[in-house]
């Protein structure tokens, strides 16, 4: 232990190696303890320094100049009779000439190399690399981060605490780490500040520089502003939108080319500018060329046919006899029909027909009202809706715009669509519909606008009752055979590769595609499977099959005959049966009909019997109107069980099950009422319901037949299925009208007020029940 003076150093702190000078009084001591202090708290260790010289400050003050040694750790302290205060000093010098290790010179190798670092981005003096280069130990190289500015007081006296210099050196590394990101992160903000600037004033120089080529070219904002202001005079605007296309090119004169509003006044001016204003396409008012034109692209179809030439005669008229012609008077179609069956294709034929062009406009999944309406303005990438595209894109302001799907609209938080729409289909109001981001009024009324659905319950009430609505009920298959050979095949035939003629197919053989290998309403599933056949015998044609008969017919230039073995082998089995004499050949199972969303079809129900508790189980996937039927037919058995011939007996501790396959698809309806009679009336008659009869019609408790809807699907859909007879209500006699005549002379018709009625047309006599 020795004895030194001790100074202290108020918030400084002194390293071995530094030279300083205090205004302190050492006396005659050769050796004083520098100690750091801070509110009178001392640090545990302090650095041993050799007083060097006394020197004399100006205004006679006294001064030493003392150089830092090496670390002391204080020790006990006492106080000499002349006030000064003495320590026990435990003096730590570094080791020094001993080899440092791998590690420590590791950590002195990358202490340097971040101070070289920090030192190039302060761009300091090289002399300072010089002095950190002169340093050898281990332990002075640490201490020499005392000398950085950006050290506090408290991480300096971490820094002098350390004794271990392996520990020092790795703290010394930590502070310049911390440093050197710092002024890295410094730099870049730096550097991106200056490129940013750069890049700005490089920009505008460039601009000037355009500027003045646009000035030499004539190209300049007076030039672009003068371009809109020919436009708007040459264009045949209304009054309203002329004054509103002036008012924002005034604003684009006043705010110029380099405002960032520029560029979204450009954009409303370009909108407003492209829609045809004025434009109107030449009809061809002549209802003769557009039946001819309708007829040589659809078969069938008369309504919508008549309708069509219907408008157009009507317009020819009214053009003929100077009436002027009415904005409110616009057509409005609906076509509503199952899938297939031409609506989405008829509305290019009208459109051929009546000389106008012709824009589709998809709204399935449609859920945001901006897309009818067009976005605001405010908003960021606003774009004008649907229909002023639509617009656009025609060319003219009376097109035949086409809104497919208009059934499957949505609605959620971003607005309902169809609400939307309740101006546009309307033609009191759509001569005035006005876009949220044009905001002028466009005149719709010339606009013939055709609307397609599959079914009409999911079309808003509001929406349906602005509409003209044509249902589609699907085709016979006699109109399916001509479709097939007019249209279906010889498309087929040209997207196969096949030349007209290379392969040909018998009427019969389309009837037998037709009728087992689809049952549909339209023709989609028809062509598709058209397709099939015609893939396979092109692939035989190209010789991807040993076929060589094929491939020699092909070349002679012979036409390849289809047959039935080639149907067989390119569709596989047969897909659908006419099951209904299996079906009803026992009692309890009778033959109704439906409407579905892909037309008419023919159903099953049966009723059976058992032991157990007397009640009702319906299965089947039965909606709410259907088991109340199920639950009707029932009690009005029950209840008139001597008018119908049946022992009370019967019912007596007995349980009824009745089931309409197939189970996996939802069927509900109240039509099926008469069929359910019919059904356990035949169980509980042991009277076989007649299996050339279909029924539709439903039924009350006092056992009256009341009307229903579908006739003519359902009645399509009997006759695809081979039934010669239908019940159908009394009410629904003329509904039999709009059944084409192939089908109204090939069935027979019976019309019923009562169950009875039904019933004695549709169960087999109780004789042939006895005999068998």
């Amino acid at each position: 232990m020795t004895r030194l003076l001790l100074v202290p150093l108020d918030d400084a702190v002194v390293f071995p190696g530094m030279s300083v000078t205090l205004a302190v009084d050492t006396a005659d001591e050769e050796r004083v303890l520098l100690v750091p202090r801070h509110d009178n708290e001392f640090a545990a260790v302090g650095t041993v320094a050799k007083v060097s010289e006394t020197v004399r400050l100006p205004g006679g003050a006294r001064a030493v100049v003392v150089e830092g040694l090496h670390r002391g750790v204080a020790g006990a302290a006492v106080t000499e009779p002349n006030g000064r205060l003495y320590v026990d000093v435990d003096e730590r010098p570094d080791t020094e000439g001993e080899v440092p290790s791998r590690e420590l010179r590791d950590l002195e190798r990358e202490y340097r190399a971040v101070v070289e670092e920090i030192l190039e981005l302060l761009g300091a003096d090289s002399r300072i690399s010089s002095f950190l280069r002169s340093i050898s130990e281990p332990g002075a190289l640490a201490d020499a981060t005392g000398y950085s500015p950006d050290l506090n007081y408290e991480q300096r006296v971490e820094l002098l605490q350390q004794l271990d210099v392996r520990a020092r050196l790795e703290l010394a590394l930590a502070y310049q780490r911390e440093r050197l990101a710092e002024l890295q992160i410094r730099k870049r903000i730096r550097d991106d500040v200056e490129s940013g600037a750069e890049k700005q004033q490089r920009e505008y120089f460039l601009r000037k520089q355009m500027d003045s080529i646009r000035r030499e070219l004539g190209e300049d904002d007076a030039s672009v502003t003068e371009e809109y202001r020919t436009r708007i005079a040459e264009m045949d605007l209304p009054e309203e939108v002329r004054t509103q296309a002036q008012r924002e090119l005034g604003r684009l004169e006043r705010v110029g080319e380099q405002s960032g509003e520029s560029s979204m006044i450009r954009t409303y001016l370009d909108w407003l500018l492209a829609v045809p204003w004025g434009e109107r396409s030449q009809e061809r008012l002549e209802p003769e060329h557009a039946r001819s034109v309708l007829d040589a692209d659809h078969a069938g179809l008369e309504d919508v046919k008549d309708r069509i030439v219907e408008y157009i005669a009507v317009k020819k008229l009214r053009q003929e006899r100077g009436i002027d012609e009415d904005p409110r008077s616009g057509a409005i179609l609906t076509l509503i029909g199952p899938p297939g069956t031409g609506k989405t294709s008829i509305g290019e034929s009208i459109a051929r027909a009546t000389g106008r062009k012709f824009i589709r406009i998809a709204l399935g999944g449609v859920r945001d009202e901006a897309e009818i309406r067009g976005h605001r303005r405010t908003y960021i990438g606003a774009l004008p809706g649907r229909l002023v595209r639509a617009l656009r894109d025609a060319g003219t302001m009376n097109p035949v715009i086409m809104l497919d799907e208009v059934d499957k609209v949505g609605a959620d938080w971003r607005g309902d669509p169809s609400s939307a729409l309740l101006e546009v289909l309307d033609p009191a109001q759509n001569h005035s519909f006005r876009d949220h981001y044009l905001d002028v009024e466009l005149d719709l009324s010339g606009v013939m606008f055709i609307a397609t659905a599959n079914v009409a319950d999911t079309i808003p009430g509001p929406l349906l009752d602005r509409m003209e609505v044509i249902r589609f009920d699907g085709y016979t298959t006699t109109e399916k055979l001509a479709i097939a050979r007019g249209y279906l095949w010889p498309r087929q035939l040209e997207r196969n590769g096949l030349r007209p003629g290379e392969v040909e197919i018998s009427d019969e053989l389309l009837r037998t595609i037709v009728t087992e290998y689809t049952r549909e309403a339209g023709v989609r599933n028809l062509e598709r499977e058209i397709g099939t056949l015609l893939r396979k015998t092109a692939t035989r044609i190209a010789g991807a099959t040993s076929a060589p008969d094929t491939r020699a017919d092909a070349a002679a230039g012979t036409p390849i005959a289809l047959e039935i073995e080639a149907v067989r082998d390119a569709l596989g089995r047969q897909r659908h049966f006419q099951e209904s004499a299996v079906r009803t050949a026992v009692p309890g199972v009778a033959t109704g009909l439906a409407v579905t969303g892909a037309g008419g079809d023919v159903l099953f129900v049966e009723a059976t019997a058992m032991p157990g508790t007397p009640g009702l189980t319906t299965t089947g996937q039965l909606g709410d109107v259907m088991k109340e039927s199920a639950q009707i037919a029932l009690s009005y058995v029950r209840g008139h069980a001597e008018d119908l011939q049946i022992d009370r007996s019967r019912f007596e501790e007995r349980a009824f099950h009745v089931h309409v396959p197939a189970g996996a698809i939802p069927k509900d309806g109240p039509s099926a009422g008469v069929t359910m009679v019919t059904a356990l009336t035949s169980l509980l008659t042991d009277r076989p319901v007649r299996h050339t009869v279909g029924m539709t019609g439903e039924v009350t408790l006092q056992g009256r037949v009341l009307p229903i809807g579908g006739v003519k699907q359902k009645v399509l859909a009997a006759h695809a299925a081979g039934l010669t007879d239908v019940i159908l209500p009394e009410r629904n006699r003329g509904d039999i009208q709009e059944v084409p005549d192939e089908v109204r002379q090939a069935m027979h018709f019976h019309f019923a007020m009562t169950v009875e009625e039904v019933l004695a047309v549709a169960l087999e006599p109780a004789t042939v029940t006895a005999g068998a």
